[in-house]
């Protein structure tokens, strides 16, 4: 019989499309049965044969032989007289098998088919695409940009599967063009009218525990513990580990010999200053090491409003707030205690805050920007110079002061 080599004719879907010889096949089986079902009306009398190994498949139609004026469906049954002008020793109540050759089909149909087949491998291709990257949420993949537009970068993988990186998912330092290659972390894959969106970042704090994942054997193995990490992108990063093991040092271990693991990641991350500090259950300690490089006197805790009040040395307080604050607002994240931070010497000092029935909160805001969150800290200050620092009217500071030092008077 005639076989109805099919591979062939649409090769150019498995070559661009990517798709396996079984599951090829597969697909165009189902396509020709959908056909013969539109044709025939079903199929159940008809069998569909598949050679991966050929690469053709056959198809073969039963009908049940019977009287001439007995057939009743075209389709399920064949007239005896018709029957035997094939085969002569054919007897009714026998089954009639005979083979479906192209031939049976019209210029309509082939293009039908051909749409249809087309259709197929375009569901394949993004369910595939869909369940390979759901799987791969979490995990880092690279990637070559393909195009940069204003809100977000085009990627393509190795497969030439599209991924996208938002802006917001973007390092503020990041800078790439079309050809570049780039690293990334699957943060979700999104569908939008059934088109799968593979979402990237790079400001994740899943990306870094990866990275240190990648550069440190003993996080990867698990002998060395991630308990949390935060971030601003770009900018500064804490994370705090632990080793459930004595002799591993978590802290010496992730930094590496001279810095030689850290620094792999903080060129990636575009210079972000990593700070690694030991895990502790002790609130108080975990406050102390979260605020390094800062030296602590004393931590007051309040544990119903999970805040903690922080004593240092006045020189102390600068390293403690970091460069626009950067060091204590990632302190308070890491460790889950809305931190304060008081000079030494303002044991018996007084927050602005409480003057707030005095002084316009505005104002009070100013002078915490410069540093000043007591009264005895604006005290402390020049005159001239806390009235260049605030750029304040000089009768305004004036009676801001006044106000301060009534505080402390006998």
């Amino acid at each position: 019989m005639e076989s109805i080599n099919l591979v062939e004719s649409f090769s150019e879907f498995q070559e661009f499309k990517n798709i396996d010889r079984t599951t090829m096949m597969r697909i165009l089986e189902d396509v020709f049965r959908s056909m013969l079902v539109k044709k025939y009306g079903t199929d159940e009398n008809i069998d569909v044969i598949v050679n991966v190994n050929r690469g053709d498949f056959e198809i073969w139609r039963t009908r049940l032989i019977v009287e001439d004026n007995e057939v009743e469906d075209p389709n399920l049954q064949i007239a005896y007289s018709e029957a035997i002008n094939t085969e002569p020793d054919y007897e009714v109540g026998e089954d009639f098998v005979e083979s479906i050759s192209i031939s049976h089909f019209g210029r309509r149909d082939i293009l039908a088919i051909r749409q249809s087949l087309s259709a197929k491998v375009q569901e394949y291709e993004k369910n595939s695409i869909y369940k390979k990257y759901v799987d791969k949420v979490g995990e880092i993949v690279t990637g070559e940009v393909y195009q940069v537009w204003k809100r977000e970068m085009l990627i393509l993988d190795d497969e030439g599967i599209e991924l996208i990186l938002p802006k917001t998912e973007q390092i503020p330092e990041d800078y790439y063009h079309k050809g570049d290659i780039i690293r990334a972390v699957v943060s979700r894959v999104e569908l939008r009218n059934n088109i799968p969106y593979i979402i990237l970042s790079r400001t994740s704090p899943v990306f870094l525990e990866r990275l240190f994942e990648a550069e440190v054997p003993e996080v990867f193995d698990g002998l060395i513990t991630i308990k949390k990490i935060v971030r601003i992108p770009g900018k500064r990063a804490k994370i705090a580990v632990e080793s459930y093991d004595d002799r591993i040092d978590p802290v010496g271990a992730c930094v590496g010999m001279k810095g030689s693991r850290i620094h792999v990641i903080v060129r990636e991350l575009k210079s972000e200053n990593i700070d690694v500090v030991n895990y502790t259950n002790n609130p108080t300690l975990f406050i102390t090491r979260a605020l390094s490089p800062a030296k602590i006197s004393s931590v007051v805790l309040h544990n119903d409003t999970k805040k903690a009040d922080v004593y240092m040395d006045p020189d102390q307080v600068y390293y403690a707030i970091g460069k626009n604050g950067y060091n204590i607002k990632l302190a308070s994240k890491l460790t889950g205690y809305d931190i304060d931070v008081y000079r030494e010497s303002d044991v018996d000092d007084v927050n602005l805050d409480l003057f707030t029935d005095e002084i316009e909160p505005w104002i009070i805001d100013v002078l915490k920007g410069i540093g000043c969150d007591t009264a005895r800290s604006v005290m402390e200050l020049n005159f001239d110079d806390l009235m260049k620092r605030t750029d304040l009217e000089e009768e305004t500071l004036r009676d801001v002061l006044k106000i301060l030092e009534a505080e402390f008077e006998e």
